[in-house]
């Protein structure tokens, strides 16, 4: 394997790894209301932009890496959904 492409695999694994903390806070605490929805919504088009631009250069590290970002970007955009609304009741409640 060329090293550039083991170098474009591991900087993918770091970036896309990058949502894990986020999501994993948004299950901790059962609330999104500081995660910002404009920030996901742009990062998921960005990706989806960069993997079809892997597929077009057939590289597996864009394909692959871009992929998973994207499932983690849906993801946290769909416990927002969920949450969202939760944590701002949650807060409400408290207040």
């Amino acid at each position: 394997m060329d090293s550039m492409i083991l170098v474009g695999l591991v900087a993918g694994a770091f970036t896309s790894s990058s949502s894990i903390p986020q999501a994993l806070k948004i299950i901790q605490t059962r609330s999104a209301k500081d995660v910002s929805t404009m920030f996901f919504v742009l990062m998921a088009t960005g990706v989806t932009l960069w993997l079809f631009y892997g597929f077009y250069m057939a590289d597996i590290a864009l394909i692959l890496w871009n992929a998973v970002s994207l499932v983690f970007c849906l993801a946290i955009l769909a416990l927002k959904y969920v949450y969202g609304k939760q944590g701002r009741e949650v807060h409400e409640e408290r207040s």
